[in-house]
């Protein structure tokens, strides 16, 4: 959720959570809403989220991307947008859902570990986040009757958040550039880029080993070959936003 969206007018099921302020909320499975939350939504999904999911199935990061992942663009829109592809059952279920609750739960989207708590990000001329911090409360959702009381920023801790926030926040180094704001259009090539090096980055490590990514000298190929995902992709966001914007 970005920042201006959290400062807009909210609606009367959205509160705004000021630092400090605790709530009541608890999910399991003896409740009678248990992943209703996991249906009939639409779960836009970062590269974080892809490269946990992606190793939560064991399946190539081009594999899953062809598997679980609708890609769409509308018009005026300067960067594709990622989501996860969901069941034709009726409800629209989430592919990892079962009757005992998430089969990826270790390795579930950042939006998922954050509900009921929506969180904007604000990055200071000096580099520190600013967040501020929602709370949605939906009709059917049975979680807020349960005793346990936290913080917004203590909820987020407990759901393991801080890496994909870190993440996250990095990302939108790219997505909220000023001159994306201001509506640049990405050639095809650059679309490419996007996709290949934030979300497919099995293929990028391909690409880095047989030297089909002439954009990357071979000291630095061979470094990154050696990396885990997560430097991988530490270093592909700041590569795009340098190819992108300078």
């Amino acid at each position: 959720m970005g920042s201006a969206g959290i400062r807009a007018q909210l609606p009367d099921f959205v509160q705004r959570l000021e630092k400090g302020t605790t709530f009541s909320f608890a999910c399991h499975r003896n409740l009678n809403c248990f992943t209703e939350c996991c249906r009939l939504l639409e779960l836009a999904l970062t590269p974080y989220d892809v490269l946990r999911l992606r190793r939560a199935t064991g399946l190539s990061s081009g594999d899953f991307l062809e598997r679980y992942v609708i890609i769409e663009q509308d018009e005026g829109e300067v960067f594709p947008r990622l989501y996860l592809t969901m069941i034709d059952d009726g409800r629209g279920s989430c592919p990892f859902v079962s009757q005992q609750g998430c089969t990826v739960y270790e390795h579930r989207p950042g939006a998922c570990r954050a509900y009921p708590v929506g969180r904007a990000a604000r990055r200071r001329i000096s580099g520190l986040i600013d967040e501020d911090f929602v709370l949605v409360r939906e009709e059917h959702c049975q979680g807020f009757e349960e005793a346990a009381s936290q913080t917004a920023e203590q909820y987020c801790r407990a759901q393991g958040l801080p890496s994909y926030n870190r993440f996250n926040d990095l990302t939108a180094t790219i997505l909220q550039h000023h001159k994306a704001r201001r509506g640049m259009v990405l050639s095809p090539e650059e679309k490419d880029l996007f996709l290949l090096v934030l979300y497919d980055l099995d293929h990028l490590r391909t690409l880095l080993n047989n030297g089909g990514f002439s954009a990357v000298d071979p000291a630095t190929a061979r470094d990154l070959l050696s990396s885990s995902d997560e430097d991988l992709l530490q270093f592909a966001v700041s590569w795009l936003k340098d190819r992108l914007f300078g």
